[in-house]
């Protein structure tokens, strides 16, 4: 059983990888384009702490798959909530 549930964790690492990477098309269009105008601010504002949240969580479960993907998708989504923040001042 154990072995058959590791095995099984390969989709909690390519739904980690997935999911952190989704935002990068978008972070790497903003940082190009410096167009904010389409994004939603409150959107990217609950996206940064929410990720940041599970971030937090992964490090006290010590859950590498939760740590990584919200790690990099905290990353990627505070940069565009920064842009998108200046581009309003």
């Amino acid at each position: 059983l154990y072995t058959a549930i590791m095995e099984l964790a390969i989709f909690g690492y390519i739904a980690a990888f997935c999911t952190a990477v989704s935002f990068l098309p978008q972070a790497v269009k903003t940082i190009k384009t410096k167009d904010t105008n389409g994004l939603s601010l409150l959107t990217y504002l609950f996206l940064f702490f929410g990720s940041l949240s599970w971030f937090i969580y992964g490090i006290v479960l010590t859950d590498i798959p939760l740590m990584g993907t919200n790690f990099l998708t905290t990353i990627f989504t505070g940069i565009i909530l920064f842009l998108i923040l200046r581009g309003r001042n």
